[in-house]
């Protein structure tokens, strides 16, 4: 399936015409070198493997407590969120798995094993997704929050349903369109995200990917959560007014406040400072490498990048599942060596309040 096509590598930023020599002398230089970068590479992808397979097994068991508490009817994005996570750690077990039986491409049935199986496409285009359904979450949170009234009335189950899809589509499409302009099959190696158009479509395309799914991600998590925080602190302080007047209905309020105003703020900084730990490393070297200078690129740092951004998927169920008590209680009820007592009761935020 090769072409002539221009070709780019992280190690050489110039415009050249690939051809199968180019590839060829590429994976075939330093014996010495090329065993040693199999090795790490094996070790690699075996550490994917077990993150997709750790990933799909937290989140499958998130997803079963999210059903069985009946929450997947309330929490509707969040149960997306778990869903898209766990279909993004499938996809790498089956990308990561297959990658290490080094099977030989050839032909259309090989062209089509790299880009459905063997490409970044299986598990970047749910993860994408994933970011978008973050994004949707975060604003529905700061519309019942900070605009309740509002909320009410425009936040309707269609919307939410809406934005469900628009994280699938979005975040596939976006993976499905790239993966298929810049895949290729050369002597029998499945190679993705290396054939551009031109240097200045892969240039466009970086900028764009950056400014789409990380800094404008990122300013949603900071502007909108900061005005949760901001709103319930008010709310807090109108509570404890109403606590100094003597009402006992107001401080059973106040204090229920308070809980909901730790919780969201705990919520907060760990979506967004786990979110900046994983996903943004990977994203900023990737793009200072393509847009400044592909010196930047060293392999152990950007295998460690890629790691951190993979780990993403493993950690968001926790984030945004189990801090309901109903999934807890679910949970704990698997636990065959719990105790007789009762969990520790946690905060419970009323879904018309935060979610």
């Amino acid at each position: 399936m090769m072409t002539t096509r221009e070709y780019f590598t992280f190690e050489d930023p110039t415009v050249i015409m690939t051809t199968p020599d180019n590839i060829t002398n590429e994976t075939t230089g330093s014996s010495v070198t090329s065993s040693s970068s199999r090795g790490a590479s094996f070790y690699f992808q075996c550490a994917v493997v077990i993150i997709g397979v750790v990933g799909m097994a937290a989140n499958g068991l998130v997803l079963y407590a999210l059903v069985v508490s009946k929450e997947h009817k309330r929490q509707m994005l969040i149960f997306n969120q778990n869903l898209l996570d766990i279909v993004s750690c499938l996809g790498l077990s089956i990308m990561y798995g297959t990658r290490m039986g080094n099977i030989h491409l050839d032909g259309m049935h090989g062209y089509l094993l790299c880009l459905t199986v063997l490409s970044e496409g299986p598990g970047w285009g749910p993860m994408l997704a994933s970011v978008l359904n973050l994004g949707a979450i975060t604003t529905e949170r700061y519309l019942k929050i900070v605009h309740s009234a509002l909320a009410n009335k425009i936040l309707h189950n269609w919307m939410i349903y809406l934005a469900m899809a628009f994280s699938w589509i979005g975040g596939l499409s976006v993976a499905v369109a790239v993966t298929i302009s810049t895949s290729d099959v050369v002597n029998g190696i499945c190679y993705t995200f290396r054939f551009w158009k031109s240097r200045s479509a892969q240039t466009a395309y970086i900028i764009w990917y950056f400014l789409s799914f990380v800094v404008i991600i990122l300013l949603i998590f900071i502007i909108l959560y900061w005005r949760i925080l901001m709103a319930i602190r008010h709310q807090a302080r109108v509570m404890a007014s109403h606590n100094a007047a003597g009402s006992t209905a107001a401080h059973s309020h106040s204090t229920q406040d308070h809980r909901i105003q730790v919780n969201v703020i705990k919520t907060m900084m760990l979506v967004s400072t786990l979110f900046a730990l994983t996903w943004t490393p990977l994203q900023l070297y990737y793009f200072l490498g393509n847009v400044y200078s592909a010196k930047l690129f060293r392999d152990n740092v950007f295998s460690a990048t890629v790691f951190l951004a993979y780990l993403n998927p493993c950690t968001n169920p926790f984030i945004y599942a189990t801090k309901f008590e109903p999934v807890k209680r679910v949970l704990y009820n698997l636990i065959p060596w719990k105790k007789t007592a009762h969990p520790p009761v946690s905060v419970v935020v009323a879904s018309s309040n935060v979610h």
